[in-house]
């Protein structure tokens, strides 16, 4: 029937405005002035609107059902949250332990708790963690390793503090056993492999996280821009170096066989990452590398090359496969290395040599984080043969970079070892108050850092 057709398509384009809006076709017939409509027509738009009626009723029901559910969930989660702060807040009070005293977690006098993690306050509407009495935000006990709650028995409870496992510079918080149970960690920035993230396995064994990843380097082509930077850095510094020092990249096992072909020489007790060379020795230097899959090993290609002696430095070699930054530190190190030599210093303690050689490292580092962009920085970005992909045209360090920037400026100021942390303390100290030229003139009279 044709006007049914026509009534059917008054309700389907009325009912497209809104989904939720009822539309009656009733009041628009009764108010018809046309008189195209019959008794037929109009007992049909009755039934219409009757059942439209009755859909929009059991909606509305039903939206406020889901209301009301809803709202009484939150209501008991909140009262059970309320109840739960309640018996921490009674039960540490009553027993007057060392837990409010030591580590501070609520203060009674204002009713409130803070969280022992961050140290703000928990409110009702907060999920926590309770043990001895003190409470945190679920999310500030997270391991971020296995994304777990840090395990109780992993907790330990000394003076009235929550004891756990924590990187120094990027404060990341784990279970402890992750320390020995084979969990990796990125070689460069030393931050543990997170659930989820993929760790890029280079050929010797070593990870790298992504982030450290996108700013590798990891042949010698590559890296012969930055080596010409720190050049131009010692050269501003009033210590350039005439003579032409061969610069090589290498794996961690050339790396260690010429460090034993060394006959003097000082290095850092948990792995080697750079060697100022002095002694004539054929070295398998990288010059081009390849990848095998997505996130798995890293090939490379080598080949031997004769390093022949003809002053007091034979070549440099560096570790590949570290990320730009950190690369540059350990450029620095190993030049200053070379300059002492070049310029007749005599054999110095480790503490002294090593000391002043992280200084020169410290040093570029935080040249490069606090100007961010330079010439020669520029030119670094425009001649590698891969341009890192978070740097811009004008060389400025961008905010990943600039970040694995300070947690390597942090590593050689937080370095434990007797001649690479201690020694840099002390050498800092004397730069810093007499400045770089005194300290130096000062080590090769004395063999000692003024103090």
């Amino acid at each position: 029937m044709e006007w049914t057709t026509n009534i059917d398509r008054t309700l389907r384009s009325n009912n497209g405005r809104n989904g939720n809006e009822h539309i009656s076709l009733l009041p628009m017939l009764l108010h018809s002035t046309d008189g195209i409509y019959d008794q037929e027509e109009f007992d049909y738009a009755k039934a219409l609107s009757l059942s439209e009626m009755e859909v929009v009723k059991q909606r509305i029901i039903e939206k406020h059902k889901m209301e009301a559910i809803t709202a009484q969930i939150e209501e008991d989660e909140q009262l059970a949250n309320a109840m739960q702060l309640s018996l921490v807040m009674e039960s540490s009070l009553t027993n007057g332990s060392a837990h409010a005293s030591s580590s501070r977690p609520f203060s009674a006098a204002m009713s409130k708790i803070l969280c022992a993690g961050c140290n703000t306050e928990i409110s009702i509407h907060e999920h926590v963690f309770c043990w001895n009495g003190i409470v945190w935000h679920i999310e500030c006990l997270l391991c971020l390793t296995c994304k777990q709650l840090i395990k109780d028995d992993e907790i330990p409870y000394i003076n009235g503090v929550v004891k756990f496992s924590e990187h120094p510079f990027w404060a990341q918080k784990y279970c402890p056993s992750h320390e020995d149970d084979g969990t990796s960690s990125c070689v460069s920035c030393e931050r543990l492999q997170p659930k989820g993230i993929n760790y890029i396995l280079l050929k010797d064994g070593r990870s790298l996280c992504p982030e450290c990843f996108s700013f590798k380097i990891m042949d010698t082509n590559e890296c012969q821009p930055l080596f010409h930077e720190i050049q131009e850095f010692f050269a501003s510094l009033h210590m350039k170096l005439n003579q032409t020092i061969p610069l090589g990249l290498v794996e961690r096992e050339a790396l260690n066989n010429a460090m034993e072909g060394e006959k003097n020489g000082h290095y850092h007790l948990s792995e080697t990452r750079g060697l100022c060379l002095s002694e004539e020795q054929t070295i398998p230097i990288i010059h081009m590398r390849k990848h095998i899959g997505r996130h798995s090993i890293l090939d490379i290609l080598t080949q031997p090359r004769r390093l022949v002696r003809n002053c007091e430095v034979t070549a440099i070699l560096i570790l590949y496969g570290l990320p730009r930054l950190l690369t540059g530190s350990i450029l620095a190190h190993e030049m200053m290395h070379a300059w002492l030599r070049l310029q007749g210093y005599p054999n110095l303690k480790p503490e002294i040599e090593e000391g002043i050689c992280q200084v020169l490292a410290h040093i570029w580092l935080k040249s490069k984080i606090n100007m961010g962009s330079d010439a020669s920085m520029a030119a670094t970005s425009s001649s590698s043969s891969l341009q890192p992909p978070c740097s811009n045209k004008q060389g400025k360090l961008s905010e990943i970079e600039k970040k694995l920037g300070e947690c390597f400026i942090r590593q050689i100021e937080l370095d434990a070892s007797p001649a690479y942390g201690d020694g840099f303390r002390v050498g800092e100290q004397a730069v810093s108050k007499y400045g770089l030229k005194e300290t130096l003139d000062h080590i090769k009279l004395t063999q000692t850092f003024p103090v």
